[in-house]
């Protein structure tokens, strides 16, 4: 009897010739790279350094393609976005101590998102491990630990044998739902010296399945199935797992209206008749769920924007599906289901059955008509145009990165992305300067369309080095600035909170005259002209700037008891 575990995978004819007589002048770097290349990658991204160079000498004997960012940070958030288009585990290359502290807010964004970034760094030479205080270059006590809070794991290869096996575990774990970012980290030594291991081929690094358990799923159909108003918030979760027709499917069979969070953003259709879209800042949006009597939270740990500041209060049953296990019934009690979104979703597809409501659709209008009209009163009328212009302008297919200004905070609620997985912000660990990175890292992973990335100018000042990197990759990316001068949302928080704003006015440069600089067409415009502006720069291949001088302002929120 032969069983599974017995079996092995024969090598061919021509991988025991490599196998036997590997190429000369390779060294721990070529097992780096050989290694990402049998899991499957095709691009790297990242920024060399002293200890790292054994990993990037090697890539010029790869078929592997190196986009190189300015920054690491930067590099951090151009390999998410690649990781969330394409759905493959993004290899971020990266060199000991500074290197590697300068991607850790990229590095917590993707872990907020579940985007999968695989962060290979090179570490202090071996002898210098331990924690020890040698006094090599960029030494730190304890480098991995500064990661640890941050990555969903870490993998450190000390000699050259372990090397395949530690970045082949770190690609199934940031592959394994909930997806995310994991760390690699390879002394220097062990990178430069020289290779004797046969070439590394193929490598078997299949992410492990999260299935729901059907006691538990079983419940969950029955309990929508007779619920009288069931309603539904899809969150990043079905985005990622690539679940969204599931989701239109259930939705469908029930008659439960469905709001997307901002990660969610796409997951179920904008114009759809059971769609209260995504004005989860709004206090009639918050009534509504709250009425649910049964409602299923899916890919979504209801954090603090998806809960409209903390304020959400259910009052039926709730059902969490839900990956991350830390964040299953963290902030509800539920019927909780630790699962992928998608398996889950068709668990409960073949298992609940059909009910009409005809009054549904009216129920969504009823509540989309008041979300309007509450914001109409507020006279906002410049951050609706510009919204409507910026939606007009942007081809169906493209994909739209905004960082943490004020107009985004307007997208949120108010943009149909016209698609799943094409708008994506920074909004899950809130820092700047992720939109025009990670534009550039999207327009890797597609270039059949357009990009379009929208920063404020405090936001902008983040990234603007990666003018350079567009300019050398030739990457199709439209970049709107909004320069209000300042930190635009924090001048309106302390204005609100004190009376006044400190620290919020910014001495800015020429924008246009600095893209042009680094040899990228500028164009200052208009509220008037923004559309036909966006337009040709989204219509012409290569980077382009676009720079809007405005002062927007915000919608007043509800969970402060205003704007109701």
């Amino acid at each position: 009897m032969t069983h599974d575990h017995d079996l092995v995978l024969r090598p061919t004819a021509a991988q025991r010739e490599a196998a036997l007589n590997p190429p000369p002048g390779r060294n721990g770097g070529d097992l780096v790279v050989e290694t990402l290349a049998g899991l499957g990658a095709t691009t790297v991204f990242g920024l060399p350094g002293q200890h790292a160079l054994g990993v990037f000498d090697a890539l010029r004997r790869s078929s592997l393609r190196y986009v190189g960012l300015r920054v690491e940070n930067n590099a951090g958030f151009a390999a998410d976005a690649y990781g969330r288009i394409t759905g493959e585990a993004a290899p971020l290359l990266l060199s000991t101590g500074p290197g590697a502290l300068t991607s850790l807010a990229a590095l917590q964004e993707a872990a907020a998102a579940s985007a999968p970034v695989l962060a290979i760094s090179s570490q202090i030479p071996t002898a210098g491990l331990g924690g020890g205080r040698h006094g090599y270059l960029h030494e730190l006590p304890d480098q991995s630990a500064s990661f640890r809070g941050v990555v969903k794991s870490v993998h450190t290869a000390r000699t050259q044998s372990q090397i395949p096996s530690a970045i082949a575990e770190a690609w199934k774990s940031a592959l394994t739902v909930p997806h995310g970012p994991v760390w690699v980290e390879i002394p220097q030594d062990v990178l430069l010296a020289p290779a004797s291991l046969p070439v590394v081929t193929a490598m078997d690094a299949t992410p492990d399945d999260l299935v729901p358990r059907p006691e538990l799923t079983a419940v969950a159909a029955e309990l929508l199935s007779g619920a009288a108003r069931p309603a539904i918030i899809a969150g990043g979760g079905v985005v990622r797992s690539d679940a969204s027709g599931k989701l239109r499917r259930l939705a469908e069979l029930l008659d439960a209206p469905v709001v997307t969070t901002y990660g969610g953003k796409g997951a179920f259709p904008w114009a759809h008749p059971l769609s209260l879209q995504s004005w989860l800042e709004d206090r009639h949006t918050t009534d509504f769920l709250e009425d649910a009597d049964v409602l299923l939270v899916v890919g979504s740990g209801l954090g603090e924007l998806s809960s409209n500041y903390h304020t959400f209060r259910p009052r039926g049953r709730v059902i969490q599906i839900e990956a991350d296990l830390g964040k299953l019934e963290s902030n509800h009690p539920a019927l909780g289901i630790h699962a992928d979104a998608r398996l889950a979703l068709q668990a409960l597809l073949e298992t609940a059955t059909e009910r009409r409501d005809p009054g549904a659709a009216e129920r969504v209008r009823e509540v989309l008509s008041r979300v309007s009209d509450r914001i109409a009163s507020q006279e906002l009328t410049l951050e609706q145009s510009l919204l409507a212009a910026v939606r007009r302008a942007l081809p169906a297919r493209s994909p739209s990165f905004w960082d943490m200004t004020i107009l985004s905070y307007w997208a949120w609620c108010g943009f149909d992305p016209k698609g799943t997985n094409l708008m994506h912000s920074s909004q899950g660990s809130g820092g700047l300067g992720y939109a025009f990175p990670a534009a550039l890292g999207a327009a890797v992973a597609d270039p059949t369309h357009p990009v379009l990335a929208v920063s404020g100018d405090g936001g902008a000042l983040y990234s603007i080095a990666e003018l350079a990197t567009a300019r050398q990759h030739d990457l199709s990316v439209t970049w709107l600035i909004i320069d209000d001068g300042g930190y635009g949302i924090l001048r309106e928080y302390m204005t609100d909170a004190f009376g006044k704003p400190t620290a919020t006015e910014l001495t800015r440069p020429d924008y246009v005259a600095l893209s042009e600089s680094f040899g990228v067409p500028g164009v200052r415009t208009t509220p008037e002209s923004l559309e036909s502006d966006l337009t040709r720069a989204l219509s012409t291949p290569g980077p382009s700037v676009v720079v809007l001088p405005a002062v927007l302002r915000m919608f007043a929120p509800t969970h402060l008891g205003q704007g109701a």
